[in-house]
């Protein structure tokens, strides 16, 4: 595709605006989604486009695969390799930086093309904000534990209504490391989850807001026993459920990569992706009368489009200091 048909592509989707949750469950496995008693993601994935075998990246520990699905790249771009225990957490050189020195984030895009936007980040984990441009969101406000964390995010919700608002939960990763990843400790943990994932879909269906409003559930990883970071499929499987307007409802039987989320948000808000993201829009997930009206054409229908443009940055700036701390 041309750079003007990439342009009209992408301002024909911003006249028709859109609103993204990503509501991410730090360690959420695929034996976690099956075997806990969780009603209301059951009952969103009727109605959604899903799959459990989208996957993660290598290593399967949390900052690589947070900055691999925020970043639209995997650490072979962004260069993250680990938590930055016992050794640094950015080993390889970024292909791209940003102003702020980092492999562009799906935040500092929005920022960058839609200065206006509303971006909110509601993280449990305290090193998420590590990943992340502090000045490519509204709020960037770490929260303890999951109850406060979702209860923050509605507050500012119902306030604000942030075109991109992304919740990170960890008390499911906690239960695995504790108690491990089969365990009746780590499944309860699950299906408190799922309770403040109740709350989300509720309040969407108090506002007219919400019926412009995508919701993802995701994780970063999954886990084996009481650990991940190893090359299984327990570990890299994951979870990707999107509910919104004109989503194709039904399991996805295209490849879904973590990658591919910052794509497919940026697609569905109307942003261009950065040049140097290898995700794609996962454009399976989508009705066809939903993408042409997004597109403004028939093209895009494929199970995903790599559409690169352009993008301002200081490439050559030094690498940004990540603070780690003592998690795997």
């Amino acid at each position: 595709m041309g750079r003007i048909a990439t342009l009209f592509l992408y301002s024909a989707m911003a006249a028709n605006a859109q609103h993204v949750i990503v509501f991410g469950i730090d360690g959420l496995s695929v034996d976690g989604v099956n075997r806990a008693h969780a009603p209301r993601l059951h009952q969103m994935m009727q109605d959604s486009a899903w799959t459990l075998e989208a996957r993660g990246v290598m290593p399967t520990l949390s900052s690589p695969n947070w900055s691999s699905m925020i970043d639209g790249a995997g650490p072979e771009q962004h260069g993250i390799t680990s938590n930055g225990y016992l050794k640094p957490m950015a080993e390889l050189e970024p292909v791209c930086r940003d102003e702020a020195g980092i492999f562009p984030t799906v935040f500092e895009v929005l920022r960058h093309e839609r200065p206006a936007a509303d971006i909110a980040i509601f993280h449990d984990w305290p090193g998420f904000a590590n990943l992340v441009e502090k000045s490519a969101p509204d709020v960037l406000r770490h929260e303890h534990g999951a109850p406060r964390t979702v209860e923050a995010a509605l507050r500012y919700w119902r306030e604000k209504h942030p075109e991109l608002m992304f919740l990170q939960l960890d008390n499911v990763d906690h239960a695995g490391h504790a108690s491990g990843w089969s365990s009746r400790e780590y499944l309860r943990e699950v299906e408190n989850d799922d309770a403040l994932l109740g709350q989300v879909l509720d309040m969407l269906q108090e506002t007219p807001v919400g019926e412009s409003t995508f919701l993802l559930v995701t994780s970063d990883h999954g886990g084996k026993g009481r650990n991940h970071g190893k090359n299984s499929l327990e570990e890299i499987l994951i979870p990707w459920i999107l509910h919104g307007p004109d989503v194709a409802a039904g399991r996805l039987v295209a490849a879904v990569y973590t990658f591919d989320t910052a794509a497919t948000i940026a697609w569905i808000l109307g942003v261009a992706p950065h040049q140097c993201w290898i995700g794609r829009p996962v454009m399976a997930a989508f009705q066809p009368a939903g993408i042409t009206a997004r597109s403004g054409s028939g093209q895009g229908s494929c199970a995903g489009t790599v559409i690169a443009t352009p993008a301002a940055g200081a490439f050559g700036a030094p690498l940004a200091a990540h603070s780690g701390d003592r998690r795997n």
